[in-house]
């Protein structure tokens, strides 16, 4: 396929995305979704904005942390207003190099955009562990979630490489207000009820993700009663 090449946004244009993520956020409203998560991580467009490796600009939408964040808090507030900031949460990977975007300080940046997320009150930020990199490259770190987790002042969410023991551990321990899983959750339409009776879960099936087929890797999983689990077992 023909893509475009990818070019610097101009300062003059910015104000339009806001206004496209505001928009997307009232019609989610309007399709009948309790509230929105913003994607300000993995290497998409405001977490290019965010971390240092990537943002050159020269504009106010580059150089110092605070400016280099201004267009998620824009968005952020823009949304808040849009549709009440308890439907609001937000999505972040300070710690992370997908499609090789990162930053030099993570943990100071972790801790201001939790300071910064503050002033709007949303319901939740939801950050990637540290220890996730990149996709699927797990790394031990000195690195924690803590101090963003000590700064936020909504619920606190962690996502990555959890698995029913670390995610309650994660709970009991004050970490988190609550556990976030994706892999587990796509292969395992009913994760909780297998968390529940410590019963076995599907694998997933990485050749699958991301593809184009409605149900393959989607929704042909099967569920626990599928398995031929006894509860007695």
């Amino acid at each position: 396929m023909d893509y475009s090449t990818p070019r610097r946004l101009e300062t003059h244009e910015i104000p339009g995305i806001v206004k496209d993520f505001c928009l997307a956020a009232r019609n989610a409203r309007i399709a009948g979704f309790d509230g929105i998560e913003i994607h300000s991580a993995h290497g998409y467009l405001l977490d290019q904005f965010i971390k240092d490796s990537v943002n050159d600009r020269t504009d106010q939408y580059g150089g110092s942390m605070e400016n280099r964040c201004r267009l998620t808090m824009e968005i952020v507030e823009g949304i808040a207003k849009e549709i009440g900031p308890e439907r609001v949460g937000i999505r972040l990977s300070p710690f992370s190099s997908h499609l090789d975007v990162s930053d030099s300080q993570p943990e100071q940046l972790s801790v201001y955009l939790a300071n910064a997320l503050n002033k709007y009150n949303i319901l939740y930020a939801h950050y990637l562990e540290p220890r996730v990199r990149r996709y699927m490259q797990h790394v031990q770190t000195s690195y924690s979630l803590q101090p963003a987790r000590n700064a936020f002042k909504g619920a606190f969410l962690a996502a990555g490489n959890y698995n029913r023991e670390n995610g309650n551990e994660a709970i009991a321990s004050d970490r988190a207000d609550l556990i976030v899983y994706g892999r587990l959750f796509l292969c395992n339409p009913d994760l909780p009820r297998r968390f529940a009776l410590k019963a076995p879960l599907n694998d997933y099936v990485e050749a699958t993700f991301y593809t184009q087929d409605p149900v393959v890797g989607y929704t042909d999983y099967p569920f626990l009663e599928e398995t031929g689990y006894r509860m007695d077992s």
